[in-house]
């Protein structure tokens, strides 16, 4: 979502970091290309008119300008400000009622259903027992989804026979959770396509009976500063606590997820990916502005891989490497687990150094060219998995009949994994590779 402005204040940056003196004249410069670049993003205009205001009074008023590496420090100060207009600090869940009530509320398709399934999904791995509770009455389907999304994760849903009223649902479903020693209560609660009275009415008359430790707003991070719209009209009548941004794998600017919090004093909770359950990340302020600076994330990606991978296998993959015993086995199983992992261009985005390879990397995905490696491999034979070398021509044949691709493309994916070869003895040597010169073969480029 953040990759154009991304590119533009890392453009930025980069041309600061060059300088050894900057005068005043060099900093407005590059504040107006900052306030311009988070314009076209979509950001709120006093949020940016503020950012650059404060920006620009920290570089004079701390005589920076004139001090060692200055353009490092006025990017660092960008950062600073960055991570102050995302809220700061990061968002906690306050779980500690018994049971405690998370209140999810929001417009029609915003992804409410779907998040409230993923905040299970989150708060079991973090040994909380939770229950869902598909209190949006009026649309069959949104409860007929939560209870499939119920079974597909393993958690418990509550609903109730059509025509029970939503607050009958919400407080039934509290007992229940009290009942069988349930410690989180989530309630799905009804949308509509705009905001309403009748439909604040009830979610006010809800709120009020099972008293919510949090009251969560969902967003979708697309719809631009109409999001901002949202939050200040159902903060006016709601206790909300947290947002929920949806989405925010999309293609939009990105304006709406940077200046939410400013604009209306709400703290972001979490970011949703996707459809996948495991799509929801908590939201880390100063995370994401590293990520739109181009320095990445790698504690994101390190809690990433401690999720998703498994680490004897990963253990096991990495001495075959040092070994030089890697094989093409390995190399798709190492496929199938950075898959498990979500989109590699938001996963590259959080390496240091390896965001400009994202862009590549995910389109490579999305035309289908990894699949197409997985498909050539899927058509070896475990003997040819294990020593390439032996493939020629007629194999190469069979194996591009096999796989629906071309002898040619078999050839270059030899190819690309004697570079990779290649690269793991550079490293084994004390050779430092070129960054990303593995993904670089892989990816023909």
């Amino acid at each position: 979502m953040f990759e154009s402005l991304s590119a533009r204040l890392q453009a930025i940056a980069a041309g600061l970091r060059g300088k050894a003196r900057i005068t005043e004249a060099d900093l407005d410069a590059a504040l107006r290309e900052v306030r311009l670049a988070l314009l076209e993003a979509d950001v709120n205009f006093k949020v940016v008119k503020d950012f650059v205001a404060r920006a620009r009074e920290r570089a004079i008023g701390s005589d920076l300008l004139t001090g060692v590496n200055p353009g490092q420090q006025i990017v660092k100060i960008v950062h600073d400000e960055l991570v102050e207009i995302l809220g700061g600090q990061r968002f906690q869940l306050k779980l500690d009622g018994r049971p405690s009530v998370i209140l999810m509320v929001g417009l029609q398709g915003s992804g409410k259903t779907t998040t409230a399934a993923k905040l299970a999904v989150r708060l079991r791995r973090d040994g909380r027992k939770p229950l869902l509770v598909a209190a949006d009455v009026y649309r069959p389907a949104a409860v007929d989804q939560l209870v499939q999304l119920g079974d597909q994760i393993g958690v418990e849903v509550h609903s109730r026979p059509g025509g029970t009223p939503a607050l009958e649902v919400a407080r039934s479903g509290l007992e229940v959770a009290r009942q069988r020693g349930l410690d989180v209560v989530i309630i799905d609660t009804a949308g509509r396509l705009h905001v309403d009275e009748a439909m604040m009415d009830e979610l006010v008359r809800i709120s009020g009976q099972v008293t919510p430790t949090e009251t969560l707003l969902v967003v979708d991070a697309m719809t631009g500063q109409e999001s901002v719209r949202v939050a200040e009209a159902f903060r006016a009548r709601l206790p909300v606590s947290g947002l929920v941004l949806t989405k925010m794998d999309g293609d939009a600017r990105g304006g709406a997820a940077l200046s939410i919090r400013a604009a209306t004093g709400v703290p972001v909770a979490f970011l949703g990916t996707g459809e996948r359950t495991d799509g929801l990340e908590p939201f880390h302020p100063d995370r994401l502005a590293q990520r739109i600076l181009g320095m990445g994330d790698i504690l994101s990606f390190v809690e990433k891989v401690q999720e998703t991978v498994d680490t004897e296998e990963a253990q096991r993959q990495a001495e075959r490497l040092m070994q030089n015993r890697f094989t093409l086995e390995d190399f798709r199983s190492q496929l199938t687990q950075v898959k498990k992992m979500g989109p590699i261009g938001q996963l590259l985005q959080m390496v240091p150094g390896a965001g400009q390879m994202a862009g590549a990397a995910q389109e490579a995905v999305d035309s289908g060219q990894l699949k197409r490696i997985e498909a050539i491999i899927d058509s070896m034979t475990p003997d040819e998995r294990r020593r390439p070398e032996i493939i020629k021509a007629s194999r190469r044949r069979r194996i591009a009949t096999g796989s629906g691709t071309s002898p040619a493309e078999v050839n270059r994916l030899l190819k690309q994994f004697v570079e990779m070869q290649r690269v793991m003895k550079m490293l084994q040597g004390g050779k430092l590779p070129r960054l990303g010169s593995g993904l670089g073969a892989l990816l023909g480029r």
